[in-house]
């Protein structure tokens, strides 16, 4: 029997590096992530004797993912809808122009960067951040002769890591998923996260400039567009133009046929070859054929101070909600049956999130009103007047956050099925006996380690967390390791190895700015894989020898 088990055990081990396998090999080629994480987690589950097939789709791995969905809909919805809102009204586009007007061609990088930051810090999808700095990079990067090469990394360091996990505050998913699992907010550890993202801008900041400067020493200037293949200004208008218009019509046939149009998934994780399809926040997607959209996509911006005001709304409210609205509540009623029964510290994280992203769009909307007016008011109307609809944007966010949802989710489910199976105990206690006494070494390790492989930072989280969350948080009390602590440094660590070559944001990021990977992933790579995953390495040593502050 020993040795029937035994087999059974190698037998399950191998069903499991097998069907990780096919996941990122098949995601690498672009197949949807929502078919094939039950395809895979069913495959894993054939090679384990002892794990009913049936019983492990429809009793673990559907009941994994409808627990996901319950959880983070309204995160996923509101994200969708205010990274939308952003992007018609002309906000993003705004924000961005102002902060690159008052730091000038001279800090190129630094401005670029900032802007990128600032957006996304605010709760907009990266993908639309991209789409709204990029034509501006272009210009300042040209002016200043700065290679056109470092643009992209120039937005994946603002847009793609530490406002991405680290900062305290922040509205992405990434910072979302923990907070079930250890009952803590999205300000969890802010000392840290502060550190880990200062650590994070400095060094990726100090690359960026330092191969500037061996670029001029070099005599090389920002580059031809048409040799390297870079944007056709008037065709990316023409294109940008029809697209918004065509955007707005596929939104009226969504709502007739009673369908969303298919979506891709999400945060850094649209599978390769293909860009991402509509804007989320945290989590997100954009048109495929926006890859050739400009500035012309988008309607003249509003002011900045007005295009500013969501942003710092979603912060402060976001702050205020999670520390000192919901606590003051009387939330009792929450151990009663019809509730879950469920505890405040399980959910106040999540309130915080959903009331500032809710709120943040009703003011965006009615701004917007406003900016519409004020320019038809102006100029007897033009641009306000051909400006999508509040309503068009609304059900084009609505939409595109619903298979990215059921991606992340599917993920989910593939990480439950996973941990039931038998050879996924020996696996766990291999990940657990790297640090047995710091719990924070094996979370680093076990996060990165499968946001690498899936290809994205919440979907890597989201097994991680689901099969060893609780064991995470017991041994972290165990140790007298704070859950906050632990919540920090599980977000900062999806921040590292998913943006690999094969990540979608990666690839989507490069077709955007018109480059391969060739030219321009070996910046990427030190200032979203490297440069990540020191801070990861700083904030833990820190956490162990300080602890939660």
């Amino acid at each position: 029997m020993g040795g029937m088990g035994s087999m059974g055990s190698v037998s399950s081990i191998a069903g499991i590096v097998l069907s990780l396998g096919l996941l990122m090999a098949l995601s690498y080629r672009g197949a949807s992530v929502l078919v094939l994480a039950p395809l895979c987690a069913l495959l894993a589950a054939l090679a384990s004797p002892e794990a009913p097939l049936f019983a492990s789709y429809t009793l673990v791995f559907m009941k994994a993912l409808g627990g996901f969905v319950v959880s983070f809909f309204p995160l996923f919805l509101l994200g969708a809808v205010f990274g939308q809102l952003m992007q018609a009204s002309g906000a993003a586009l705004a924000i961005a122009q102002a902060i690159v007007r008052r730091l000038g061609a001279a800090h190129a990088v630094p401005a670029v960067v900032l802007a990128c930051a600032v957006l996304t810090y605010g709760g907009v999808s990266l993908f639309v951040v991209a789409f709204a700095v990029q034509p501006i990079a272009t210009a300042l990067f040209r002016e200043a002769q700065v290679p056109r090469r470092l643009i992209p990394a120039a937005i994946a360091l603002g847009a793609f890591t530490f406002t991405m996990t680290a900062l305290p505050g922040t509205p992405a998913i990434q910072n979302a998923i923990p907070m079930p699992y250890f009952g803590t907010t999205p300000f969890a550890a802010p000392g840290l996260g502060l550190i880990g993202g200062a650590l994070m801008a400095a060094l990726g900041a100090w690359w960026l400039q330092r191969r500037v400067a061996a670029a001029r020493r070099a005599g090389e200037g920002y580059g031809d567009d048409e040799a390297e293949g870079g944007p056709d200004v008037e065709r990316v208008e023409r294109v940008g133009r029809a697209d918004q218009a065509e955007r707005v019509e596929r939104v009226e046939r969504v709502e007739r046929v009673g369908r969303a149009e298919q979506v891709e998934p999400v945060d850094r994780a649209a599978p390769a070859g293909r860009a991402p399809a509509a804007a989320t926040v945290g989590p997100t997607t954009h048109p495929q054929r926006e890859m050739a959209a400009g500035p012309a996509a988008i309607p003249a911006a509003m002011p900045f101070a007005w295009a500013l005001a969501p942003v710092v709304l979603v912060i402060v409210l976001n702050y205020v909600l999670a520390t000192w609205l919901w606590p003051a509540l009387d939330t009792s009623y929450l151990a009663e049956p019809r509730f879950g029964p469920t505890t405040f510290g399980a959910v106040r994280g999540l309130w915080a999130v959903i009331g500032a992203l809710a709120a943040a769009c009703v003011l965006l909307m009615l701004l917007w009103r406003g900016a519409r007016a004020r320019v038809g008011a102006g100029h007897g109307g033009g641009a306000g007047d051909q400006a999508p609809g509040v309503t068009a944007a609304l059900e084009q966010g609505a939409a595109a956050s619903v298979l990215p949802l059921m991606n992340t989710a599917s993920q989910v489910g593939y990480g439950a099925v996973i941990a039931s199976l038998a050879g996924f105990a020996l696996v766990r206690d291999a990940v657990l006996g790297i640090a047995p006494g710091n719990p924070l070494v094996s979370m680093s390790i076990a996060v990165n380690v499968l946001a690498g492989i899936t290809g994205s930072a919440s979907g890597g989280m989201s097994i991680a967390l689901q099969a060893l969350g609780e064991t995470w948080l017991e041994m972290g009390r165990a140790a007298g390791i704070a859950p906050a602590l632990l919540h920090r440094v599980t977000a900062i660590a999806t921040g590292g190895l998913d943006a690999l070559p094969h990540n979608g944001a990666v690839i989507t990021l490069l077709g955007i700015c018109r480059l391969t990977h060739r030219q321009s992933y070996l910046d990427i790579f030190v200032v979203a894989v490297l440069v990540p995953i020191a801070a990861l390495v700083a904030v833990v040593a820190l956490g162990t020898w300080f602890g939660s502050f």
